[in-house]
């Protein structure tokens, strides 16, 4: 495996960490955090159907 891909991997437990921990403390946070991921999820794949 990359050693860059590892470190890639890591990072994104660490931030989806970090943020799951946010939104369960904070719910207004994850509330809006929801909303943001799923808007940009809806338009990544509407760009990507082009």
């Amino acid at each position: 495996m990359n050693r860059q891909l590892d470190q890639r991997t890591k990072l994104l437990m660490l931030v989806g960490c970090g943020t799951v921990y946010v939104a369960f403390e904070h719910p207004s946070f994850g509330t809006a955090h929801g909303v943001g991921v799923a808007v940009v999820t809806l338009l990544h794949l509407l760009m990507r159907g082009r």
